[in-house]
């Protein structure tokens, strides 16, 4: 990758397009995430060719010069199973499997947290790595210090230090700064966390020792605080930059969410400093797999062969900026189709982007909720499956179910649709009309959801159906 390409001051739509295919023989990028949520309603849209053993795109690292495979493992979505107690634990059979795969077939990142899979992934991670050689894989994990609880040196630097046990290593290739930019005021969240308890020096002194490799951030939320991290790279350095890209928020972040910045203006500003980003919701939440129909026909039409997925990760993995894209593979159909895509990635042409950006217009017009079943938002202290909740109505507007008048001739189909979905996807007493709205889950979501709107709202939309008032 060269660091001096591209060190104009600003890219608008047609520069990018021009970028999407340069590079094509020489470099690629990997991005897959199929939601576990979206499984079911993903699978009929899978590609069904055979995956390559040796033609994994990558591309290169500009500090240290590795390869780094265009596909990420994300490890936020490890299966689960029951245990002997009826517990709801990792799979951990399954998830040695999905590793051995994906190393097979020459993915070699993998990006975890403590955060994840209720804290659990870390050390599921280790355990399905460790059983390699530490220098076939790069590992990426975060310093995931959301609560004020953690804020202090001596609790985030016990976190930091955790992860090399769960994680089975003495060196952390890639570690982040977890979330710059999330709760109300993001600058002064941003300095409690890393800059006023001297956690920042900490890491910088600890990259300079060798125990992290390369040091970087993922930005969720304020502005303010991803131009403050750029404007002082020149002090730290960073090595890289985690954000949200998909063709979607290209243009459209701020309409998905309030308060979502548009990815065109994120990459552009990393790009401009030469730094790698890496891609995480290359899918939406799940979301531009699990399409509306007519969106699904579109894009089939044009590639009958290809998965409905595979054109968000060639749009995520075509710019050369993108050191690799990041995939919560759950299943193993997940991770076959995101290797078809990337064993090699065929970059976007021009027209093919613009035809994604004529999607992604259509595609406004379906009001979904931006959850990317995180769960961070979770548990509720109130018994709520928020998940379930926001995923079961997008399932709904995604599959042309959502009743929207009493005078439409398919109104009692789609009412009742609606209504047994919503009981067999979500137990009663976890439904949305438990919700008293005491807002102790708004302030942990990466999208800014206001979760107990969005909530009262569904409930108030379920009720109209159950006593036959909507209009």
């Amino acid at each position: 990758m060269d660091n001096n390409k591209h060190q104009n001051t600003g890219l608008d739509r047609r520069g990018f397009l021009k970028r999407l295919g340069i590079g094509a023989s020489v470099t690629g990028l990997a991005l897959a995430g199929c939601d576990s949520a979206s499984r079911k309603a993903g699978e009929s849209l899978k590609a069904s060719s055979e995956i390559p053993t040796d033609k994994m795109t990558y591309r290169t690292n500009p500090k240290t010069g590795e390869k780094v495979s265009i596909l990420g493992y994300g490890c936020m979505r490890w299966p689960n199973t029951k245990n002997e107690e009826g517990e709801e634990v990792i799979d951990q059979e399954m998830v040695n499997r999905l590793v051995d795969t994906a190393l097979e077939h020459g993915v070699n990142y993998f990006d975890t947290s403590p955060a994840y899979c209720r804290g659990k992934s870390e050390q599921a991670t280790g355990i399905a790595l460790s059983r390699h050689p530490r220098n076939s894989y790069y590992i990426a994990t975060k310093l995931s210090n959301f609560s004020p609880s953690t804020w202090s040196r001596e609790e985030s630097l016990k976190m930091y230090h955790n992860s090399f046990k769960e994680l089975q290593t003495d060196y952390i290739d890639y570690l982040l700064l977890h979330g710059v930019g999330m709760g109300d005021d993001g600058i002064k969240t941003y300095e409690d966390r890393y800059i006023n308890n001297g956690v920042l020096d900490y890491l910088l002194a600890e990259r300079e020792a060798g125990r992290i490799r390369n040091l970087g951030f993922s930005y969720h939320g304020d502005i303010a605080v991803f131009d403050r991290l750029l404007s002082e790279h020149d002090k730290y350095k960073w090595d890289f930059v985690q954000i949200q890209m998909n063709y979607v928020d290209w243009h459209h972040a701020k309409e998905v969410n309030s308060r979502n910045t548009d990815a065109e203006y994120l990459y552009t500003e990393l790009e401009k400093r030469g730094i790698p980003a890496v891609i995480m919701e290359p899918l939406l939440g799940g979301r531009l797999s699990n399409v509306p129909d007519h969106i699904a026909a579109r894009l089939k039409q044009r590639e009958p062969e290809q998965s409905v997925a595979s054109w968000a990760f060639r749009y995520a993995g075509t710019p050369e900026g993108v050191l690799t894209v990041l995939s919560g593979m759950t299943y193993m159909e997940h991770l076959e189709d995101n290797l078809r895509t990337y064993s090699p990635l065929q970059p976007l042409s021009e027209e093919e982007t613009q035809f994604l950006y004529e999607t992604a217009d259509l595609m406004m017009g379906y009001p979904t909720i931006p959850c990317n079943d995180c769960k961070y938002c979770m548990p509720c202290p109130y018994g709520l499956d928020i998940p379930a909740i926001l995923l079961h109505y997008n399932k709904c507007i995604n599959e042309g179910n959502m009743p929207t008048s009493r005078r439409s001739p398919e109104y009692e189909k789609e009412r009742r649709a609606f209504l047994i979905g919503y009981d067999r996807s979500v137990p009663r007493l976890r439904q949305a009309s438990h919700c008293i709205g005491c807002n102790q889950c708004a302030p942990h979501c990466p999208q800014n959801i206001n979760i107990p709107h969005e909530l009262h709202r569904i409930d108030s939309y379920v009720e109209k159906l159950k006593q036959g008032t909507l209009s």
